[in-house]
């Protein structure tokens, strides 16, 4: 076993890989860049190299720097995780040839199954059934397109160079084609360094099944049975399971022996994934990742393996330590993918400061590279967390992720956690009757607003300000509610009038409410003023952040915490943010209407579509922002004259800042 490597990667895939590390006794170092100093994977792997800037692609993107980290730290062997230069074959021959080991396929082998149309031509000779389409890839966008035509509708355009549904697009129409294949372009060199796509038919509501494979090096390859990944939103998986529920064994037993051959045909060394696209009794070869997967930990669940250990004895020279029947498989393991990314807005990425975190106790698996302070910048995927659960039975281990994301809490960025809730609650989940374009085809109907506010939700708020505000005035050696309603505080007990004049200002999305209080009871109670309505509210310490609140008949627990103006209130219903000023700043300050349009977070500016006195329209869009790897547009909100520019293509800018300004119509 070696003494010790570097893990080329970050966030919770290095925090992950360490702790194998850490308990083979193997050390660890990790590299970093100027936006990670101070992230988590940083800190516990305790070693780490400064490589370079914030993007990727001056940093963990950067092979000289990588193995240079390596060689000073004096490690003997790379993992590269997943993404960034995992599955980069010239990375992987570089590696060896600096005297090191690469923790993964062979740079040859990378070359024939890392890139979609190799893999897809590999497959062909060993006999695996491949989807129709081009067997090569291309950057010619008229070829493209020509292959969309030749192929007929609907097709799927892939990022040959990668996976993890980056450079993906469905194409069910020809209209703005281009535009598609540029948008896939643009992304697949983003992600991968390498613009080429290949075309493929697009099997419709299929299922996405992948089959987990692990080889000596030497042709002994066996599998670690299947992982269902259908659950997926624009290709982007979002809860996944193994084993895969509704799978008829003679079809399991076809898909993991068709992936073991491919494995056997290429002698195939450390871990990998053959992805298969499933529909009714057919099914057809996707792609092969060759590389250690988001999804492994529901593998490692149900097999009781670790396949990070796995890895790193194959490629220690130590072989495979066990034979196909030797593999176990015992019950149901279900995943989820947390990320900072707001459902209610399209799926907006989400930054920002992470004000508080909180993840699930025993009985969870929590995979995480957060904590509280750190900063989620644009410059990487939004993926915050995973949640594992595992049980005896598919529907107990759902219903333990449905409770493990009910006891999670995160504070001061937008996450995905009440969509996942939802997805675990649909019918399709629960009987496992679903197929990959389920979201897309349903979304538009659903109700992705954000946590909705009641009287309730503001009440409890604005009682905890104050609360907040007394114990941050009172003495740290006091009881926290001791002295409530004394000096200090012109809050006596026994009279239930709310004051003649609102105390407070509470804003949220979609409004905002003058608030008034009344004197704080004996019992702790207190009647609040929420607008024209009143509502008498408790809440009860249990703990940190957690109190009991009290309504009416009703007692709940809830999550409060307060970051500045910013209140944060998370129950049942999700997470709830308020901004919170005295109301005689709030009615001091002014308020001003513009036609500013903003950058709805920090990234880079692709293009600029507009120029000083162009008249526009409404819904045109102004300019195109490129953060954490997707596309978003800043439209204009309304038809009128660009009076200023205030980026251009290649800038990074902040989030809120003003990339134009529009001069309203006189009849707008």
């Amino acid at each position: 076993m070696f003494k010790k490597i570097l893990i080329a990667n970050r966030g919770e895939i290095a925090c992950r890989i360490a702790r194998t590390c850490r308990r083979l006794g193997v050390e660890v170092a990790g590299v970093h860049s100027v936006a990670d100093r101070d992230a988590l994977h940083v800190k516990e792997i305790g070693e780490s190299i400064d490589i370079g800037g914030a993007p990727a692609s001056e940093s963990y993107l950067r092979m000289d720097a990588v193995i240079a980290a390596a060689k000073a730290t004096g490690a003997q062997a790379i993992h590269p995780g997943f993404g960034f230069l995992a599955e980069n074959a010239a990375f992987a021959r570089a590696v060896e040839a600096a005297g090191l080991v690469f923790v993964g396929p062979t740079g040859e082998v990378i070359d024939r199954l890392g890139d979609k149309a190799a893999a897809k031509q590999e497959a062909q000779a060993a006999g695996v059934p491949t989807v129709p389409g081009s067997l090569t890839p291309s950057e010619d966008r008229a070829e493209i397109a020509a292959l969309v035509r030749q192929t007929g509708l609907p097709v799927m355009l892939k990022a040959a160079a990668g996976g993890g549904g980056k450079g993906m697009r469905a194409i069910a129409q020809l209209a703005g084609l281009e535009d598609e294949i540029d948008a896939a372009m643009r992304e697949a060199k983003s992600s991968f360094g390498s613009a080429g796509l290949i075309v493929e038919k697009l099997v419709e509501r299929g299922r996405h099944i992948e089959v987990q494979i692990v080889g000596d090096g030497k042709g002994h390859v066996i599998h670690l049975f299947e992982r269902e990944c259908t659950l997926q939103r624009r290709h982007q998986k979002l809860i996944e399971e193994a084993p895969a529920a509704r799978l008829d064994p003679e079809l399991r037993a076809r898909m993991t022996a068709d992936a073991v051959r491919l494995g056997q045909r290429l002698k195939y060394r450390g871990v990998g994934t053959v992805e298969f696209i499933v529909g009714g009794e057919d099914y057809y070869f996707l792609e092969v990742n060759p590389r250690l997967q988001v999804e492994h930990p529901v593998t490692e669940a149900v097999t009781g393996l670790d396949i990070v250990e796995l890895m790193l004895r194959i490629a220690a020279g130590e072989g495979l330590p066990l034979r196909q029947e030797d593999v176990p498989l015992h019950g149901h393991a279900v995943e989820a993918r947390i990320c900072a990314e707001d459902a209610a807005a399209g799926f907006l990425p989400s930054t920002g400061r992470l004000v508080q975190v909180r993840f699930p106790g025993a009985g969870v698996r929590v995979e995480t590279g957060i904590e509280a302070g750190m900063e989620v910048t644009p410059y990487y995927d939004p993926m915050l967390a995973k949640l594992i659960t595992h049980a005896d039975t598919r529907d107990a281990a759902l219903d333990r992720l449905r409770l493990a994301l009910d006891d999670t809490a995160i504070f001061g960025v937008t996450t995905n956690c009440d969509f996942l809730k939802r997805l675990i609650d649909l019918p399709e989940t629960r009987s496992a009757r679903f197929h990959t374009r389920l979201i897309d085809e349903q979304i538009a109907s659903w109700d992705l607003r954000a946590a909705q506010q009641t009287r309730q939700t503001l009440a409890l708020a604005a009682y905890y300000w104050l609360y907040a505000q007394r114990h941050n005035a009172a003495s740290k050696l006091q009881p926290l509610w001791q002295g409530w309603g004394s000096s200090g505080w012109s809050l006596g007990t026994g009279d239930e009038s709310l004051s003649a004049a609102p105390s407070l200002h509470m804003a949220y999305t979609g409004g905002s409410v003058a608030i008034r209080f009344a004197p704080l009871q004996a019992d702790g109670s207190m009647c609040i003023g929420v607008g024209d309505d009143s509502l008498r509210v408790a809440l009860q310490p249990v703990g940190g952040d957690e109190f009991l609140a009290i309504v009416a008949a009703r007692r709940e627990r809830v999550r409060l915490y307060q970051d500045g103006d910013t209140l944060y209130l998370h129950d049942r219903q999700g997470v709830h943010a308020f901004q919170a000023v005295p109301y005689l700043s709030y009615i001091s300050a002014a308020a001003q209407a513009s036609g500013e349009l903003k950058a709805p977070m920090m990234g880079l500016i692709l293009k600029v579509n507009a120029a000083v006195g162009d008249h526009v329209e409404k819904g045109a869009v102004v300019a195109l922002l490129e953060s954490m790897k997707m596309e978003m547009r800043i439209c204009a909100e309304c038809a009128g004259t660009v009076t200023a520019i205030h980026c251009q293509s290649g800038q990074t800018v902040e989030r809120n800042a003003i990339v134009a300004v529009i001069e309203p119509d006189e009849e707008a």
